[in-house]
């Protein structure tokens, strides 16, 4: 069960110490209630409560029995009302020291907005358990999309004798925008980097207000240079509203012109033209993102209304270098033969035009963990310090950027920081709820932590917000096979063939679907694609023992594994060996690689906490110590 108290914020701006009087009476008034109900008071939000019960119809009476008291108190003349709203949910929970944590708490604290002042909202599920116990009418409310929750849930509303009997209308769901790659227009073509990069930068911009649902800029470039309508990119991307536009850069000066065009009717809401110095580039940002969400009807908070206005100023020359780096950066990532080494040497032209540029810093923590992938062949500690220093530093510039936080996140995590990766991720998603990567990479750490359930939510808000991200489709792919969810899985896999035209990452997500359901057959004819990705070749060996493991051949996997470990080409394949050798069997062998993955932090958990295939591993009490090295136990 959710509290909160209606117009506390106010109330407080009114007059700060009544406020903390009625916040005080409200807690002396309403604690005994939980109590009464056998509930447990998790944590109190200054001016809400987080209360967990064993039964869904105790939480329910609770409820009744709070907005009961306080609307007879209410009633007293003279008397400054208390008003809360309740949301109450049923599911599972983990608990967390003194805190609970798990989807069915994120459920409830977004139902209960959706209660009127004095009200009670509850999920089906606490209908279908109360529905015929309480003498309470419950009325289904509209379907309703809550906020970070991908499918509609049915909610009700607990009939009370002093509330109207007319239904709140429900908060509107995020609203979906695709902002376009923006035309250059300058006379120089080598300019095309500042057009892409403006497009980059609104849609952070963008992405940080939650009333919008912005798409990733990966699955917005598919459009460059499309012939195709504005209806038809609205379907494919799920969105309602498309902005689109130019930039003409010629020296000093700047000309940005954008549409917001409605996707059912392809007409114009909304249309501006600036004209600028390159120096008021952050200002053009700030203004268009706030007269998008204008024309949207999308209430801005004060808190991102602030946000779009603080964006510290920089060079000019300083970002335009920063936008030079971030495309080569973009380049590296998409398998061309850019150099991150490039990347690098952009941000760090950006940083000595002008050290207070954040985001500089944080594209050259990026450049720095991708070296570390990359297998560079640099001492590999001294390349994670210098990318923790970089991603420390743009935090303390900045510490509203959301890459930033992502950045250290990332890097904190490889060394089994996970609790203060968790958070680096969180706070993240809180300043941009659209990050994509940011979604994707959590999803991750989720399933390093065995949790598999929300790390499906956050690969499906990632999915949501940038539909055409392979790599996270493939994820979400591996992770469904793992979980037996073959239907979803291969739903994904199809839609990855679609994007690449059944290249490299397709076979990879197959091949992860054809082991979870046994099938050696398809699983080899799978793998014999992947081996011949030129990239991918010094798998080949362990790829050949997984394939003859699966066919029940466990002495020709073995001796595939011990010519991998006679060529020396190891890289980042250690936890890859432990699972080849766990999959024959051969435990000694699997802890003996997965300790040397520990050594190299080049250990890949997510199988062994999740993969069926691995049980054998998770069973042995050394992986229990294991995990407590690496702070997962």
């Amino acid at each position: 069960m959710f509290t909160d108290t209606v117009g506390s914020t106010a109330a407080a701006q009114e007059n700060e110490s009544r406020a903390l009087e009625l916040r005080d009476e409200q807690a002396r008034l309403i604690r005994p209630l939980f109590a009464a109900h056998q509930g447990r008071e998790i944590k109190s939000m200054g001016d809400g409560f987080l209360v967990e019960f064993d039964s869904a119809l105790r939480a329910v009476q609770c409820a009744i029995d709070i907005q009961e008291q306080l609307h007879e108190r209410n009633t007293r003349p003279a008397t400054t009302p208390i008003q809360l709203r309740i949301g109450v949910h049923l599911g599972d929970v983990e608990q967390r020291d003194a805190d609970i944590v798990g989807d069915a708490v994120n459920i409830a604290s977004r139902v209960e907005p959706l209660a009127v002042p004095g009200g009670i909202c509850i999920s089906g599920e606490v209908f279908s358990q109360v529905h015929n116990k309480i003498p309470n009418k419950l009325e289904k409310l509209p379907p309703t999309s809550l906020k970070g929750v991908l499918a509609p849930v049915d909610v009700y509303r607990v009939a009370l004798v002093w509330n109207k009997a007319t239904t709140p209308e429900p908060r509107a769901a995020p609203t979906g925008l695709a902002v376009l790659p923006f035309s250059n227009i300058s006379p120089d073509p080598s300019d095309e980097y500042f057009a892409e990069g403006l497009t980059e930068e609104l849609i952070t911009a963008l992405s940080q207000l939650k009333g919008l649902r912005v798409i990733a800029r990966t699955s917005v470039m598919q459009y460059k240079g499309t012939a195709k309508g504005v209806s038809q990119i609205g379907s494919e991307l799920r969105v309602s509203s498309v902005l689109e536009g130019s930039v003409r850069k010629a020296g000093n000066r700047l000309r940005v012109t954008a549409q917001l065009i409605d996707v059912s009717t392809e007409g114009h809401l909304w249309a501006h033209t600036y004209d600028r110095e390159l120096n008021d580039i952050f200002a053009v940002q700030s203004e268009l993102a706030s007269q998008v969400a204008e024309a949207l009807k999308v209430e801005l908070l004060a808190t991102e209304v602030a946000r779009l206005g603080e964006r510290p100023a920089i060079r000019p020359d300083s970002y335009v270098a920063y936008l030079k780096g971030r495309s080569i950066m973009r380049a590296v990532l998409g398998g061309t033969e850019a150099s991150v080494e490039d990347a690098a040497k952009a941000f760090q032209l950006a940083i000595s035009l002008d050290d207070r540029n954040a985001a500089a810093y944080s594209g050259l923590a990026d450049s720095y963990r991708y070296r570390v992938y990359s297998r560079s062949g640099k001492a590999r500690a001294e390349v994670d310090r210098a990318g923790r220093e970089a991603a420390a530093r743009a935090l303390e510039l900045d510490p509203n950027l959301a890459e930033a936080h992502v950045s250290l996140g990332v890097i904190i995590w490889d060394d089994f920081e996970y609790a203060a990766a968790e958070k680096e991720y969180q706070r993240a998603l809180a300043l941009n709820p659209s990050y994509s990567f940011a979604h994707s990479s959590y999803a991750l750490l989720l399933q390093d932590e065995g949790r598999p359930e929300e790390a499906v939510r956050e690969h499906e808000l990632a999915e949501a917000a940038d539909p055409f991200g392979v790599e996270n489709l493939i994820l979400l792919a591996r992770l469904l096979s793992w979980l037996g969810r073959f239907d979803e899985a291969w739903t994904r896999i199809e839609k990855v063939g679609a994007l690449t035209s059944k290249g490299e990452g397709y076979y990879v997500a197959l091949a992860w679907y054809y082991r979870g359901k046994a099938d050696a057959k398809l699983f080899a004819e799978a793998d014999e694609k992947i081996q011949a990705f030129r990239g991918l070749q010094h798998l080949n060996l362990i790829l050949k023992a997984l394939q003859a493991s699966l066919s029940g051949d466990k002495d020709r996997a073995r001796q595939y594994l011990r010519e991998h470990e006679a060529s020396r080409v190891h890289h980042y394949e250690p936890a890859m060996v432990a699972m080849a050798y766990a999959d024959i069997g051969d435990l000694d062998e699997s802890f003996r690689w997965l300790e040397r993955a520990f050594l190299d932090h080049a250990v890949i958990f997510q199988p062994f906490r999740l993969d069926p295939r691995l049980e054998g591993v998770r069973r042995d009490p050394r992986f229990l110590e294991f995990l407590k090295k690496a702070n997962l136990a």
